[in-house]
């Protein structure tokens, strides 16, 4: 039997079959056979009429959509679409070689998915489609207004729908598919691009280039999985529907909602029109990287203000390492003394965790930097170099204070996504509520989340979605068989903060601040290794390994054996 190349959850295909090859399909799942060549191709090819009654024998659907190479009409791919909507289960289409099967898929899908994720689908399964993009090209560029499936009104419907293609998005979907391949899962993700979000600090400090951190979204797609290029609006549980932006709706078995947060630039007043200029920057945002480097390397003299907004917020040790680098750069450079440096931090302690505290104090006094606690950034005159700050003291009484700067690095309040906080999967704060053992939601027993979204009180860092994907796929995959979530989620997140060009703490934890390290060696400790994992292995491991399932050191802890109950939502 020819070899079957997967290009979707529930669509493969291969090489001609022959009558002895039914039985073993059947045996490996498949429901449906399509047979694309026409009969009397070639001398000693099969009929169609023995596949056809080969098929019957072992439970197989069988259709017989003959293509002529190269010369494949409309009529054929939309009669390819219906067989692959009506199929009752995986399909595997054949012809010679497969190649006419892979492009009629191609050219069925080329409505609701872009032309370089389905060409790189096809490359990885083994088949050069790329005569063909120009057909996909105008297809893609003519699709109708439903992104969520074929055209006529049909809900298409999915196992699994993931809301959200960052890194939670993708890494959860690579996990459920290395664990199920024949899952039918759609990703909703409106952007083109997939960044690396951790290493913007290091392009803020002239240590990693800025393309390093994105890349095509096609590229981290999970194959298998479908992606709809749309924004999901609204949620109705009870009816297991998502819709989206342009009033489409899918269908799920299970939901996967992990959307990321919201960078609140508009509030702070002033700060939207003076971000990339007048000395004004921040490292969370992927164009602005680049110009707190150009400041860092300009400043000779002055005053130097970093920001850190109230919690939650993505990686709360993110706005520490801005400013620890920079203090590096200007140390190394002899310009150190002449320069202020202030840390405006709207909570009350340095970090979080208290371990790390001492190690990270003797850097504060290392650089000679101003800890202002309780100040909160409210508002920014770029052109007159000045920020207002709100500040509390000790019995809540809130003043006003100002301060001018050189240079201003700003990380701005962060919330739930409008959709969620609208929805009815959000809790009093608006992050989908979740329980943070299993991640799987308070009210509605077919709902997950994890990553930035969730209500989950871990740190919001991608070490904590790697942790967090695999148990999630299991819980999914326990929920949907019917039974209690299996495995556990103990918060671990992972900031290596980055204290000096050479050296970071490696701080990983979990709930309620217990430490939780990966090697064998005092956390607390400054680390040169630990700087070649923050800037050399972890984008490897996060591109390579994270999004393609491949789960290095995240293996799910198992919750204690209960009894099962069954159905979705308990």
């Amino acid at each position: 039997m020819k070899t079957s190349k997967r290009l979707t959850s529930s669509v493969s295909v291969s090489g001609q079959l022959e009558a002895a090859d039914l039985q073993a399909l059947a045996a490996a799942g498949f429901r449906c056979v399509i047979n694309n060549r026409p009969d009397n191709e070639a001398e000693g090819q099969p009929d169609s009429a023995r596949l056809n009654a080969a098929a019957r024998e072992v439970g197989l659907d069988y259709h017989h959509l003959p293509v002529t190479p190269g010369q494949i009409t409309e009529a054929q791919v939309a009669a390819f679409r219906e067989l692959l909507a009506g199929a009752a289960g995986p399909v595997l289409a054949f012809c010679r070689t497969g190649t006419r099967s892979a492009t009629l898929w191609a050219l069925a899908e080329a409505q609701r998915i872009a032309p370089d994720s389905l060409l790189a689908t096809a490359h990885d399964a083994g088949y050069d489609l790329s005569s063909s993009r120009p057909q996909l090209e105008q297809r893609w560029q003519h699709r109708d207004n439903s992104p969520g499936g074929p055209p006529g009104g049909h809900r298409p419907s999915y196992d699994v729908v993931v809301v959200g293609g960052g890194a939670a998005g993708c890494a959860v979907a690579a996990s459920l598919l290395k664990r199920r391949a024949t899952l039918q899962i759609a990703i909703v993700e409106p952007s083109e691009e997939h960044f690396y979000q951790p290493g913007w600090t290091l392009v803020g400090a002239g240590e990693f280039r800025q393309e390093r951190t994105r890349r095509p979204m096609a590229r981290c797609i999970p194959s298998g999985a479908h992606w709809i290029r749309g924004r999901a609006a609204a949620f109705d549980p009870t009816r297991q529907q998502v819709t989206l932006e342009d009033g489409s709706q899918l269908g799920y078995s299970a939901l996967i909602v992990c959307p990321g947060l919201t960078l609140d630039w508009d509030a702070i007043d002033g700060l939207a029109a003076t971000l990339g200029k007048n000395g004004v920057t921040s490292n969370y945002r992927f164009d602005l990287a680049p110009y707190t480097w150009e400041l860092v390397r300009q400043l000779k003299r002055g005053r130097a203000l970093f920001t850190q907004p109230p919690m939650p917020i993505k990686c709360a040790g993110a706005p520490q390492k801005a400013m620890y680098l920079s203090c590096d750069h200007w140390r190394r450079s002899g310009v150190l003394n002449d320069i202020q440096v202030d840390f405006c931090n709207a909570g009350a302690v340095l970090f979080g965790v208290a371990d790390f505290v001492p190690p990270l104090m003797k850097y504060v006094e290392r650089y000679g930097i101003h800890l202002d606690f309780g100040n909160t950034l409210v508002a920014v005159d770029g052109p007159a170099r000045q920020a207002r700050f709100k500040l509390l003291d000790a019995d809540g009484n809130a003043t006003i204070v100002e301060r001018e700067f050189d240079m201003l690095h700003v990380v701005p309040p962060q919330r739930a996504p409008d959709f969620i906080r609208d929805s009815p999967l959000a809790n009093a704060e608006g992050w989908v509520d979740v329980d943070p053992e299993t991640l799987r939601h308070h009210r509605f027993g077919d709902i997950f989340s994890l990553g930035d979204a969730c209500s989950a009180p871990n740190a919001k860092t991608a070490a904590a979605v790697r942790k967090q994907a695999p148990i999630v796929a299991e819980n999914v995959l326990s929920v949907l068989g019917g039974h209690r979530p299996r495995a556990g989620y103990d918060g671990y997140g992972s900031c290596p903060l980055i204290v000096e060009r050479g050296k970071v703490v490696l701080a990983e934890f979990g709930y309620g601040g217990k430490l939780l390290p990966t090697f064998p060696l005092d956390p607390t400790v400054p680390r040169w290794v630990n700087w070649h994992l923050k800037k050399t292995w972890m984008p490897m491991i996060y591109f390579d390994l994270m999004l393609k399932g491949h789960e290095w050191l995240a293996k799910p802890r198992q919750l204690p054996v209960g009894a099962d109950t069954p159905g979705v939502n308990q």
